[in-house]
Formats: structure tokens, sequence, C-alpha cells
């Protein structure tokens, strides 16, 4: 036992570490790169002052990492049961009985509540998204398709998508054809990312009774899945054409990095555990490179 969680007990107070774990910061963190990234092309594509945005753009990033959080937690609250089945779940404090469920629902409606408030005072499509976002995640995922169907990540990719529409919407104060860009490369992203990792924790789904896709359809079943999604990444680069040939060229180049690590799947004796592990970092780096490409290319046209 850690030092912080010897602490933690003997004050009976939540630690940041903990916090952290409660709320998916990590998670978090990287829904705010895509949001980030929305209200930025916004600013440059609508000819927004950048200045000027910058309220804008921290009420957004504040708004969104509450309700995302809160969303989080409440996620925590609900999946407490299968939680405490899997291995890798078992130091969540909402598990080993860190925090109870009155503090976690008053720490998950808060912030939600609060963050709600931030998008709302940008504007009412904001705050009308955000809702969106924690309605399908708590009601659709959580609560309803995560333990019924093995179409519970592709349903979970429709609230997961939202921050760069939330970020975008929050300058402009409508939809566009590049934020609907913006939308499908992180909805297209998540299957890929999350069967990845569903692959690796497989047996701990089954012994929670979760029909994640790899543990009902087994593994080539879910690699089929997932090169459908690879393939529907390739032209979506192509729909932020003004952003110019340079960014469209790298974007693809990364999405052909990322298939032809998938087709390393089909070599003899090839550890399925392995490859997961390679698609899953390949991954997060991938969501990473893109948006950052998206920020990067568009200062310098900017320029």
């Amino acid at each position: 036992m850690s030092k912080e969680q010897t602490l933690s007990q003997e004050t009976g107070q939540v630690t940041f570490k903990e916090l952290q774990q409660i709320i998916k910061m990590g998670l978090v963190q990287g829904n705010l790169i895509p949001a980030f990234a929305g209200s930025w092309l916004a600013v440059v594509m609508t000819n927004h002052s950048f200045l000027s945005s910058i309220p804008q753009i921290l009420l957004m990033i504040i708004g969104s990492t509450l309700i995302m959080g809160g969303a989080c937690a409440l996620n925590n609250y609900y999946d407490q049961d299968i939680d405490q089945i899997m291995p890798s779940k078992q130091n969540r404090p909402t598990v080993n009985d860190r925090i109870s469920d009155k503090h976690l629902l008053i720490l998950s409606f808060g912030m939600m509540l609060i963050g709600e408030g931030c998008l709302f005072l940008l504007n009412i499509p904001s705050g009308v998204l955000g809702l969106f976002g924690i309605i399908g995640y708590v009601s659709y995922y959580s609560i309803w398709s995560k333990r019924h169907t093995t179409w519970n990540t592709i349903v979970g990719s429709f609230p997961g998508a939202v921050p760069p529409l939330i970020g975008w919407v929050a300058i402009d104060g409508s939809i566009s054809v590049a934020a609907i860009a913006l939308f499908l490369v992180v909805f297209c992203w998540q299957p890929i990312h999350f069967y990845a990792l569903a692959i690796k924790r497989s047996d701990e789904y089954s012994l929670a009774n979760i029909p994640m896709l790899p543990s009902v359809k087994g593994f080539n079943r879910t690699r089929v899945s997932m090169f459908i999604w690879l393939v529907l990444l390739l032209p979506l680069p192509f729909m932020l054409s003004s952003l110019g040939t340079t960014f469209i060229v790298l974007a693809t180049l990364l999405n052909l990095g990322w298939m032809a690590l998938a087709f390393t799947s089909f070599k003899k004796n090839t550890d399925q555990n392995k490859w997961a592990t390679k698609m899953f970092i390949y991954s997060l780096n991938y969501l990473v490179v893109f948006f950052v490409l998206v920020v990067v290319v568009s200062l310098i046209k900017m320029i």
C-alpha cells in the first residue's frame, strides 16, 4: 500500500489521485484535445480574433472538463457491481469504498450542472450539445448498451465524439462541414481504440458478463470491424480540404500507417495481445498527432 493510500484512509478524504480515477481524468484529457482543436479551427476558419476568443475557449474547456468528468463519475457509480468483478478495476475508489455513493453522486451532478452552466453561458447550442453528450454517455451507453449489446462501443462513440463539435460551436454558434469532419474522425477512431483495449481485457469482460465484441464474437470478427473503421477514416481528411494539400497528405499517411500496423495481425503466430497493445498505443498517438496537425496547419495558414 502506498503512502498516499495510507494517508487517504487515515484522513477519510479522497486524494487528488483518487479523484482523477473517479472522473477518469485520462479520458477527459484525451477528449479536450479535439475540443480545443474544434474551437481553434473555428477561430481560424470563421475569421474570429484569437485574443478576443480566449475567454470563450477557456470557458468551453472548463465546461467540457466538468461535464465529462461528472458523466464519468456517474458511470463509475453505476458500474460498481461489474467493476468489483474485473481485476483491472480493483484500485478504483468506487470499488474499495474510498468514496460513498452519496458523495459520488453529489460530485457527479455538481460537476455536470456547473459544466452545463458554463456551456450555456457561451451559447445555447454549446449547452445542448453538452446535454446530448451527457445523456448519450450515461443513459444510452452506460445504462443500456454496455450491458446488453455488442454494439455498445458504437453507441458510446456518438457522445464520445461530441467534444470537437462543442469546441467549434462555442466560437461559431453553428455546426459546419469542418466541425462534422472532426466529429467523424473521433467517431471512427473510438471503435478501433476501444476494441484494441477490449481484446487485451477480453477475459475480464467475459467474467463480468459485459458483451464487448472480442468477448462475444472473438478476435477475427473484432479485427474485421477494426479494419472497417480504419477504411472509413481514410476519406475524412479530404473533408478538411480547406486546410490544404499538405494536411491531406500528412493525415492520409497517418491513416495508412495505422492500416499497415493492422495488417501485421495476419502474420503467422501473431500474438493477439501484443498486436492489440500496439494498435492501442498507435490510437493514443493518432488522436494527438491528428489534432495537433489540424492546429499547426491552420496556424500556418493564418500566419
